[in-house]
Order: structure tokens, then sequence, then C-alpha cells
């Protein structure tokens, strides 16, 4: 079959499409936005229904609403939107689902376009689910199928977690044929409604499930051992692409453990990894989720290496990773000689101008940042933003945003603002 080439984010849509989807709901947000965009062209063709909705919440919630009557459902958000989504979210893990849900997460590190770096991983920790970690767009269709088989298997929702550089990365993809599933509807029972005694039970049983999740994600093909060398790499996600473009590079050939789902951490493979190896280094974006996993069961099997990272101050744990700063940091962790071919590159590229981000041409804000000026002229006014393009209204010569905190937060700022702000 011919490839098509897909973005990330349309291939997670393809995923779900071929997984059997009865229902997606979203709130834009870069970078996960093509992913609800790309299913509504296609909605019916393959009868399934799409909409947006007016937060996170509200998204996840109408979700889980369709997966209680046996639909597959996908809900689609950026990293900070999962904050707006979490109290349904928290619940829903004790509850779980008849169908199958999949949450997917879009991570931005760098950050390009968000209030924050925060870390899909670590939260998949803190609500107690599964997470896929994909490191490409063929790798994200696959995940997003296999996301749902985990779903249905085990009535819990799971993550998925693209990250910018995933999503919005282009692959030659190959599509498989949709499987159908059609929803039973909703059979009453009392174990659709949370309450304290039920959240107890639940809670426990969630505990008693993760373990064999691990197990399970163990001797799954999205984690892997490529063997190599006693020098021993852990890495997920795009790190991984990085990491083996800087391998090949400096001559290096580590035995390299990939993990693709961190949460819950596969330690039956991790234990094997460390068999091979006699040090260790982690290459991950963000949070030390890797880092963490692997350094738990190298106390556990005894493991006497040293373990580089994040947390040994080698790596980075804010930014966006890239080729030059994961072959910089081998270098530096392992003091190694830089290949001749290496020295001889013409020292670093020219520093590119900063250019920052303006307001497209034509864009109705400037109009209405224009008339507000007019309107407040004269006064001391304080214009509290709103996140988006309307924090662009903070640079010259507009100087129209004095506040922006989180979607939603211009009226409110405004208001805590307006009862303290001396007259």
């Amino acid at each position: 079959m011919a490839k098509i080439l897909l973005m990330g984010n349309e291939a997670i849509a393809r995923g779900a499409v071929e997984a059997g989807l009865n229902l997606a709901t979203a709130y834009p947000g870069t970078p996960s936005s093509e992913i609800v965009g790309t299913l509504a062209k296609v909605a019916g063709d393959y009868q399934f229904h799409v909409e947006w909705s007016v937060n996170e919440k509200v998204a996840l919630e109408v979700a889980a609403g369709g997966a209680y009557a046996g639909a597959r459902t996908l809900v689609a958000m950026k990293q900070v939107g999962l904050n707006v989504a979490a109290d349904p979210l928290m619940s829903l893990a004790y509850i779980g689902v008849k169908g199958a849900m999949v949450v997917v997460v879009a991570d931005d590190p760098g950050p390009h376009s968000s209030q924050t770096e925060q870390d899909t991983r670590t939260f998949a920790k803190f609500a107690k689910l599964p997470l896929f970690d994909p490191a490409t767009p063929q790798e994200a269709l696959a995940m997003t199928k296999a996301a749902f088989e985990v779903s249905h298997r085990r009535g819990l929702p799971v993550f998925l977690r693209p990250t910018t550089r995933v999503c919005h990365a282009t692959e030659g993809i190959e599509f498989s044929k949709p499987v159908a599933n059609k929803p039973d509807g909703f059979l009453k029972d009392p174990k659709w409604v949370i309450f304290p005694r039920l959240s107890y039970l639940k809670h426990r049983w969630l505990e008693e499930e993760l373990p064999q999740i691990a197990a399970e994600f163990s001797t799954s093909l999205w984690n892997r051992i490529e063997p190599g060398s006693r020098l021993g790499i852990v890495t997920g996600g795009v790190s991984y692409l990085y990491l083996k473009e800087a391998v090949a590079d400096l001559g290096l050939k580590p035995t390299i453990l990939k993990i693709g789902t961190p949460h819950p951490f596969p330690t039956g493979i991790a234990a094997e990894f460390l068999s091979r190896v006699d040090r260790v280094i982690v290459i991950e974006e963000l949070d030390p989720v890797l880092e963490e996993g692997i350094t738990q069961v190298a106390a556990l099997t005894g493991f006497q290496g040293q373990i580089h990272g994040k947390r040994s101050g080698e790596l980075p744990k804010a930014g966006e990773y890239s080729f030059d700063l994961v072959r910089q940091s081998l270098i530096e962790i392992l003091k190694t000689e830089v290949p001749r071919a290496i020295k001889a590159e013409n020292g670093k590229a020219p520093e590119l101008p900063v250019r920052p981000p303006v307001l497209c041409a034509g864009c109705p804000h400037r109009a209405s940042f224009y008339a507000v000026k007019l309107a407040t002229k004269g006064m001391n006014a304080i214009y509290t933003g709103d996140i988006g393009c309307y924090t662009l209204g903070n640079a010259p010569p507009l100087s129209m945003v004095d506040t922006c905190l989180c979607m939603g937060a211009g009226i409110t700022v405004a208001q805590g603002l307006g009862r303290i702000e001396p007259q």
C-alpha cells in the first residue's frame, strides 16, 4: 500500500478512525488542534460524531458519557487544557469506562505556544493512568490504536502524549482498514455513581491494575532493548530520534532502552536492560520521569552503576531537546574524543536575528486594541489580557497587555485589581 504524507496530528486522527472511533471531542489549543479538525472532515464518511466543546472539562465529560454507553471516544487538548479537565478525569480514573476512551494531550516543550512546559507523563502518574509516548507520526497512529485496545481491555481512560515536534512533523504513513464498533448503550449500574465508599474500593482496584499493566507493557513492542555495548541509554518520545542521530555521529554503539509507555513504568524490561549495562544515561525532555523509573528499578535490582541525567545536573530539566544538545551532552558526560568530522565543522551556524511574534497582517485584534486605546486615552488604565494572540498586544507599539495568566483570566484579574488598586 502506498504511503500518504501526514502530519502527526493527522496520523493520530487516522489511528482513531482505524480503531473504530464513535465520538470525538476537543477544545482547540496548539499543538493539538489539527486532530479533531482532521476528524471533522471525515466524520460523515466513517459515521462518527465530532464536536468542539466550550472547554476541556466539557469535552472530557462528553467523551466520558459516550464511553459509558460503550462507544470508543477520543478527547484532545493541549497540556494546560488538562488542568481544566482534571476534575472529571481524576474521578473517571476510579469509575472507569465501558467502551474505550483515549485522552490525547499534546505537550509543548520549549514552550512554543504555551504558558507552561508541564509534562503529561507526570500527570499520568498523578492520575494513575496508562500513557503512550510516540516518537514519530507513524508510531503516533499505531499507539492511538493500541491505546484504544488497552482502554477497552482495562476499562480505563488512557493517555496519548505527543509533543509539538511529533504533532507537527510529517511522515509517509501506512493506512490499515478501520474496524467497526457498535456501542450497545448505557446499562444502569451503581458503579457509575461515584461516592466515598465506592471511591475507596475503586482506588484499591486501580492500584492493583497498575502493576499488571506495567507487566504487560514490559513485553509490548512499544518498549524495546536495542543491544550494544555496556553503556546503556534510556530514552523515549522524540528524544529517541535525537539520540539515534547523535550516537551515529559520535560513533557510539550503546545499549538503548526505548520506552514508549512511561507510565506505568515497564519494570520487567528495565531490569533486563540494567543487567546488560554498567552505566546509564537518561535522555528525555522535561520531567525526569524515565530517570525516576530506572532509578527505582536500579535500587530494587541492586544495580551499582552510575545513572546520569537531570538529577545529576548533566541534562537540562527545562526546554526542548535537539540533536545538538543531545550530542553535546553525550560528549561531556562520556568525556569522549570528538570525531574528526565533527571537529571539522565550521563552527556554529550564525545566530538568526530575533524575530518576536507579531499579529498577522489584517488581524482584527489590531483595531480592537486601537479602539480601547482611544477610549482610555488620558487614563491610568491597566489592561488585563488573555492567552492566545491577544498576548501579542503586550509589545510596542500596541503596549496594551499588562497581565496575562491563563484562559479567561482577563476579566477575573481585573476584578481583583479593581477591589484593591488605589482609586
